[in-house]
């Protein structure tokens, strides 16, 4: 009883954010809307005693360890906590995050007709992923999954006399049900298979799998593992169900800041949550990689076209969305929290404070104009950071035969490497240059490499790996991502010989318009859910 006393403690801190958050959207939007300045910074205080109760649980937590309650409800169903390493570090950046939109909105919509109302939906999302993020099993975490969704739609139509964004609310409210309705087949399909639903059990048993074999559940399992990768696709904005996201820029900003720093997050914690059981299925997970990869190289393609910050920055999401589930596809399930803490923290400042970027650039220093640098160039820079890349390797002990998607993740590592060399040797390459480019280099491989560890060491013992990235199938799967990135790398530094090519021009347009996939889901939304003019 000693024992459970501090993890009952650790439990009731965790819940307390969520919770209260929770309170507040249930109450009356007419009482809100006669006080809005009161409701507003009512949402600002809840969001920041959130944060300081993720803090806290995240303290109480080191001390006693982590925290698994359960209570019945009725039969097999139960509501309970699990909160672990995972949960304490994803619920300290939602929490975070939160507060941060949360005091940004004060001033963003002081006056506005709809700040009491934006404060209520604004809280029941908040609240809505921090008890995703808490969830003890699977009935909880898609319940919280779908009222993040239905919460987060009513912040996208907040003003409803705009047809751009109704369409773009309709648009992400399809694929989300989409969404839901994997997961609701996975709840189904798990309950057949493990006659559990509580999260410790399941991962107990898929564990127990993964020693034993498959046996004669192999089908159900790989039916299971799809479709929560299905489900982890669709609310990740991942190619070919992205066109939504670019098209959600009609909300106020700090939605944005909130859904692409935070809610766009919820497929990969899908998949990070849930690896002891997606891991089951090599299949499954390569597939994932692949889609990731190639809508990471897509999305990034698109965004360079667009002049537009918020689109622009929309475009960046889907394809870091497209980076993490790549990791995720390959079992760096470590590597792909610390792309959700770094991603979150960028995105929202990158949202936040868009309306300032203009400034920005013009107070900081760009070249002028590229040069057409000697080929010899971006050799000299890919040498240099894959000698960086696999020097850190070896001082910092990754081995990647332990970690098989290391080879795609250290190589692509090294490839971004070689871009920022090659753009700062590009201009003048003088000894001094090199040789300030090599200690930069060094310098963020270090870093990034000691980030890599500490993440490997609070996460490392509760993930499992893609065991298929060692035969065939996988060195093929890992060879055609590994070739994609070169060739986007080459592209991004023959850009200035090639822009002036007809072939190139008209490549551009195309990407401009997302290769017109945006067109064709708009087209069928309008047809499925007609606007009213």
């Amino acid at each position: 009883m000693m024992n459970e006393n501090p993890r009952l403690l650790t439990a009731a801190l965790a819940a307390a954010g969520p919770l209260l958050l929770l309170a507040f959207g249930f109450l009356p939007t007419s009482l809100l809307n006669r006080n809005p300045q009161r409701a507003a910074q009512a949402s600002t205080a809840l969001s920041l005693g959130a944060f300081a109760f993720a803090l806290l649980a995240g303290l109480s937590m080191l001390l006693t360890g982590p925290a698994d309650l359960a209570v019945s409800i009725g039969g097999p169903v139960q509501a309970g906590i699990y909160f672990d390493n995972l949960s304490a570090i994803v619920l300290t950046v939602v929490s975070f995050l939160l507060a941060v939109v949360a005091r940004y909105s004060r001033n963003y919509l002081a006056g506005d007709a709809a700040q009491g109302r934006f404060s209520k939906w604004l809280a029941l999302t908040g609240g809505s992923v921090l008890a995703l993020v808490l969830s003890g099993n699977l009935i909880q975490f898609a319940t919280a999954w779908s009222a993040t969704s239905l919460s987060l739609h009513q912040l996208l139509v907040l003003y409803p006399n705009r047809p751009g964004a109704l369409l773009a609310a309709r648009k992400k409210f399809i694929i989300s049900r989409l969404g839901d309705t994997c997961l609701i087949a996975v709840i189904m399909l798990v309950y057949q298979t493990f006659h559990t639903w509580q999260f410790t059990s399941l991962f107990a048993a898929a564990r127990e799998l993964h020693q034993t074999g498959l046996g004669a559940n192999q089908f159900q399992i790989n039916l299971i593992c799809f479709l929560l990768v299905a489900g982890a696709m669709l609310k990740s904005a991942q190619f070919p169900f992205h066109s939504w996201l670019p098209d959600t820029m009609e909300t106020p900003t700090p939605v944005s800041a909130l859904m692409h720093a935070g809610i766009i997050n919820a497929g990969g914690f899908l998949i990070i949550r849930l690896n002891p059981l997606v891991t089951l299925s090599p299949a499954a997970l390569s597939t994932l990689a692949l889609f990731g990869a190639f809508t990471a190289l897509f999305a990034s393609l698109v965004m360079l076209t667009h002049a537009s910050v918020k689109r622009s920055l929309a475009f960046s999401t889907i394809a870091q969305m497209g980076f993490m589930m790549l990791e995720c596809g390959l079992g760096a399930f470590p590597l792909a929290v610390l792309h959700l803490v770094a991603h979150s923290l960028y995105k929202a400042h990158a949202f936040l404070s868009s309306g300032s970027i203009v400034n920005l650039a013009k107070a900081a220093w760009t070249p002028t104009e590229k040069p057409n640098s000697h080929p010899l160039t971006l050799v000299a820079a890919l040498t240099s950071s894959l000698l960086i890349t696999f020097g850190g390797t070896w001082v910092f002990q990754l081995d990647w035969r332990t970690e098989p998607g290391w080879l795609v993740l250290g190589s692509a590592f090294a490839m971004a490497l070689a871009y920022v060399l090659w753009n700062l040797w590009s201009q003048a390459l003088t000894l001094k240059l090199a040789a300030f480019g090599l200690v930069l280099g060094a310098g963020i491989a270090a870093s990034c490499f000691t980030l890599h560890k500490l993440f490997n060491h609070l996460l490392g013992q509760n993930t499992w790996t893609n065991t298929q990235l060692g035969s065939w199938p996988g060195l093929v799967l890992v060879g055609t991502i590994l070739l994609l990135f070169l060739l986007v790398l080459i592209g991004q530094t023959e850009l200035p010989q090639w822009g002036q090519k007809p072939l190139f021009r008209a490549l551009y347009v195309h990407a401009r318009n997302g290769f017109y996939f945006n067109t064709l889901a708009n087209r069928f939304v309008a047809a499925l859910w007609p606007l009213k003019t």
